[in-house]
């Protein structure tokens, strides 16, 4: 489309043709490590999420570019040396399935996917440092991250077990918990969740959850309260008690309780049906009865399993506890409503004061007995649990006590002093289950010796790399296909030499996430993931601009890595992101764009209609970044013609460049710095679409100056209309870099400095001064911004105006707000 009315010359897409390749020759955004680790210059880390290459860029794309390129172009402006890398998260389920769905190999379609992206960005003009550019499916790549699995096994945080895990029918893998959304169904495809018994390699992110969990205070000031609370409780920290029962011919059961006061409430336990804990406690007699249960069990998912309207149901263990402050005999049940992966798997039912505890008990008839007085009806009755703060009753010692935290410690120490428990903290993190039965993965380094048993692939033959299985049916169906390149799977053990087998499960494609900021230090470096000094010099990453769906997987991974890192010796610091910006959505008339609801809007039709510098003005121009931006409520094509404008202005300058703007007009000037001043403060809060709107006012500031009379040959006026391209290179860089070229300089204006604000013309000649009488405004004045509150109620007083409305009334006080404001009572 060309922007013609007044000026036919200036066509959108001629001008992006004629600026990429003098970008790409001049590569003006390439970061230079010696400035940085010399000191040179200081330094700002700007990262964004990297793409998924299962498609060409989409609208989410580029509103996230768009908002992340303003800061680190302003970063630039402000003398920062600016490190703004790009790749590719090319493994996984996303590229994987696209690869299926179109009958292609992952390889080929990931890696042609990923060059239409490649070219796309390069079109929309992000200040990418393309040197850096990485994908997690190259063997460069995923050799270190086998070697960082290999690395964390040392330390123990990989390792192996068989457990009750969470299944995607339809992916046909397994998934960590936080992929699993909250009702249940898969984060990646939305089929509903069930649980299935297998042997998977988790990672030990339990091991840091206190750190995880205590580190969140210090992000509060720097990332949003959504994401941090996110975090929060997901890990999910609560203080408590250990509290062990004695059993009838078994080992002791732990349980943990928020709740230890209540004992003398606890009626009956509960174990969860699918754990192994209730397998080894079931009688003979019940076993058949358990086998049946748990079969059920497993077609629900961990959603509907914790639903609180859902029908209690369950199977007695043929077995009794004893409670350890009374001495009672108590059943031991198992059931779905507790998970096995929750604490100990076991939990002790206070049924007068837990719903579901109360739901169960009345279900399967067990007793129920009150022991917190909390003045509303007795559960017993009424069938309602009572969890507020009471006077404690047949709790024995602490009958009569209304203190529920002293009555918390009271029952610790008494625990403690007979052995039978111990105050402790519990989280609901559990550990990261990073196993995949699929092909599209980093390929974990371990080998299965009959003899050696998990023998670590050597360093030195890292990486394993992917058979290609070209040809092969990689559908998913339950096991890794892997398994079917028998002559990739059957190797030597590398410490006897006899006959062992790969492990055929590749990695989450969360692990290559984790860690890809830190590649990005020394993407070509092929003696170590990165170079500490590199890490030391840039890190940690000043911004981090993303979408709030990552807020607990990929956030809560890479910080966890960060620690293990850290404490590897490779870093020294603690957290991966200093700040983190959450962009909204792009919707269209109110929904979620969808080819099936047919309101998507491709990026490719708008940039080809309208240009990229409008596409990527009206993005960030629509709302803050953490808004939803409704397409349908936007105008693309405004922000065209307000681009033309802006550009018309950069050929009326007549003056030389370098000529003294002391000399120009000083309104105008005024109005320049003014704008550079507010545009500063408002990027550091990332207001982005308010420094558009400055910058929108600059220019019709500038055009009504030439209309009235400034002239074009007026310093004042180049001096605005650089301004404007400065400014305008943030959101709109090839209107901007026309602008620059027109203005007499060379490119690139993204390298220039950040213009210099003149204090003196900030200062206001004179100020509105409002004068109220009974709060009603009876005059104006206007005043000098810096007089005192004496002399602007002396010159109200005496105001014309103000005196014909007191109208010889008593003046009984005066407030003064100077230099704005004059409230008088009479």
């Amino acid at each position: 489309m060309a922007m013609s009315e007044n000026d036919v010359h200036y066509d959108v897409h001629a001008v992006e043709k004629k600026w990429l390749p003098v970008w790409e020759r001049l590569d003006p955004f390439r970061a230079d490590d010696a400035v940085v680790t010399s000191g040179e210059k200081p330094k700002r880390y700007a990262l964004t999420m990297f793409p998924y290459p299962s498609g060409d860029l989409h609208m989410g794309h580029a509103e996230v570019f768009a908002l992340h390129d303003v800061i680190a172009r302003y970063w630039r402006f402000r003398g920062y040396e600016v490190l703004n890398p790009m790749g590719w998260d090319s493994f996984g389920l996303p590229a994987e399935n696209a690869a299926i769905r179109n009958d292609e190999h992952p390889a080929t379609y990931t890696y042609a996917n990923i060059e239409t992206q490649f070219e796309s960005m390069k079109r929309y003009g992000i200040s990418f440092d393309w040197s850096r550019r990485l994908h997690t499916s190259d063997p460069e790549y995923y050799r270190w991250t086998q070697w960082l699995f290999l690395k964390f096994r040392e330390r123990g945080l990989a390792y192996r077990k068989n457990s009750p895990v969470n299944w995607c029918p339809n992916d046909q893998t397994v998934l960590a918990n936080e992929q699993v959304l909250a009702d249940g169904t898969c984060e990646r495809c939305g089929a509903e969740v069930t649980k299935r018994e297998l042997t998977q390699w988790y990672f030990k992110t339990t091991e840091y959850a206190q750190e995880l969990y205590d580190a969140l205070d210090g992000l509060q000031a720097t990332w949003i309260d959504k994401v941090v609370n996110a975090q929060r409780n997901w890990i999910g920290r609560s203080e408590g008690a250990h509290v062990r029962f004695d059993v009838d011919g078994h080992d002791p059961i732990t349980v943990f309780t928020t709740r230890p006061d209540t004992l003398w409430g606890a009626t009956f336990m509960v174990v969860a049906a699918d754990a192994k804990l209730a397998a080894e406690l079931v009688s003979d007699e019940q076993r058949q009865a358990l086998e049946d249960y748990v079969a059920d069990v497993r077609k629900a998912s961990d959603i509907d399993r914790l639903a609180t309207d859902r029908p209690k149901t369950g199977v007695f263990l043929g077995v009794h506890a004893v409670n350890p402050v009374n001495g009672e005999r108590i059943p031991v049940w198992a059931s779905d409503y507790v998970l096995a992966d929750y604490g100990t798997g076991a939990i002790m039912a206070v049924p007068a004061h837990d719903q579901r505890d109360l739901d169960f008990a009345r279900a399967m008839d067990l007793p129920v007995r009150r022991v917190v007085d909390t003045g509303e009806d007795n559960p017993e009755e009424s069938g309602v649990a009572t969890s507020g703060n009471g006077t404690y009753v047949n709790s024995g010692p602490l009958d009569g006590l209304t203190d529920k935290t002293a009555g918390i410690h009271q029952v610790i120490e008494l625990l403690e002093a007979d052995g039978h428990g111990s105050g402790t903290v519990n989280f609901r993190l559990r550990d990261w289950l990073l196993s995949r039965q699929r092909y599209w993965g980093a390929p974990i380094p371990v080998i299965h010796c009959p003899v050696d048993g998990e023998v670590p692939v050597p360093e030195d033959q890292l990486p394993v790399e992917l058979p290609e299985l070209r040809g092969a049916d990689l559908k998913p169906k339950g096991t890794s296909p892997l398994g079917a390149a028998t002559e990739w799977v059957n190797v030597s053990c590398p410490t006897c030499g006899g006959p062992a087998t790969r492990d055929t499960d590749t990695m989450d494609t969360f692990v290559d996430s984790s860690w890809y900021f830190f590649r990005y230090l020394s993407p070509h470096d092929d003696s170590q993931a990165f170079d500490p000094a590199l890490a030391a010099a840039w890190g940690p990453i000043d911004l981090y601009i993303g979408g709030d769906e990552h807020a607990v997987l990929h956030l809560l991974y890479a910080r966890f890595f960060t620690k293990v890192l850290r404490d590897m010796g490779l870093i020294d610091w603690d957290e991966p992101f200093s700040a983190y910006l959450s962009q909204g959505k792009v919707i269209n008339n109110g929904r979620k764009m969808s080819k099936s609801l047919g309101n998507g809007v491709s990026l490719g039709e708008q940039l080809d209609s309208f240009g990229v510098d409008a596409v990527r003005l009206t993005l960030v121009f629509a709302s803050p970044p953490e808004d939803n931006i409704d397409w349908a409520d936007v105008s693309p094509a405004g922000s065209a013609k307000f681009l033309q404008r802006a550009w018309r202005l950069s050929g009326d300058v007549t003056s030389a460049p370098g000529v003294d703007p002391a000399t120009g007009d000083v309104a105008l000037r005024k109005a320049t710095h003014k704008t550079v001043h507010e545009a500063a403060q408002l990027l550091e809060s990332y207001r982005f679409n308010v420094v558009v709107a400055r910058v929108m006012e600059l220019v019709n500031a500038t055009r009504k100056a030439i209309d009235s009379g400034c002239g074009p040959e007026d310093p004042a006026v180049r001096e605005a209309a650089e301004t404007v391209a400065i400014l305008l290179s943030l959101v709109a860089p090839y209107t901007a870099e026309e602008m620059w070229e027109r203005l007499g300089h060379e490119p690139t204006v993204a390298q220039v400095p950040w213009p210099t604000v003149d204090e003196a013309l900030l200062v206001e000649d004179a100020v509105t001064a409002v004068v109220q009488i009974q709060g009603k405004v009876r005059g104006r004045l206007e005043v000098s911004p810096d007089i005192s509150e004496a002399d602007l109620e002396a010159a109200a007083l005496a105001d014309p105006a103000v005196q014909k409305a007191i109208d010889g009334r008593e003046v009984r006080k005066v407030i003064v707000r100077a230099p704005k404001l004059v409230n008088i009572v009479v």
